[in-house]
């Protein structure tokens, strides 16, 4: 039986490679991914545009799309496509280069949400 250490453990294993912390099972594996639920909404998308901690260049930010890691990833490849360009996903946030908001807003709708301009 192995003894867990408290603030530590194992990160690594060369038989399987990087180790969860939170389970100690391979990250491939881990059981603690699958325990976290999307973060609660109240239903609306909200797409706002931020430059903030990015040296002036603009980001366009999609919040509280009610789908699952697999679902938001999917959505983030076609609204990059629509929209020409790279971006992200991070925290369950779309990040998409530049400002497109009136056209990420005209395809969320197009998709059925309710979607509200965040920001200034």
């Amino acid at each position: 039986m192995a003894v867990k250490k408290k603030g530590g453990g194992l990160v690594y294993s060369s038989e399987h490679g990087r180790m969860c912390p939170g389970c100690s099972r391979p990250q491939k594996e881990c059981a603690c991914a699958r325990k976290q639920a999307a973060a609660p909404s109240d239903g609306v998308v909200r797409v706002a545009r931020q430059t903030k901690g990015r040296k002036g260049k603009g980001v366009t930010l999609v919040t509280g799309v009610p789908l699952d890691d697999d679902g938001i990833k999917a959505l983030a490849k076609r609204l990059k496509q629509q929209c020409g360009t790279g971006g992200t996903v991070k925290d369950g946030i779309i990040e998409i280069q530049g400002d497109h908001r009136d056209l990420l807003v005209a395809e969320l709708k197009k998709l059925g949400w309710p979607v509200k301009l965040a920001g200034g």
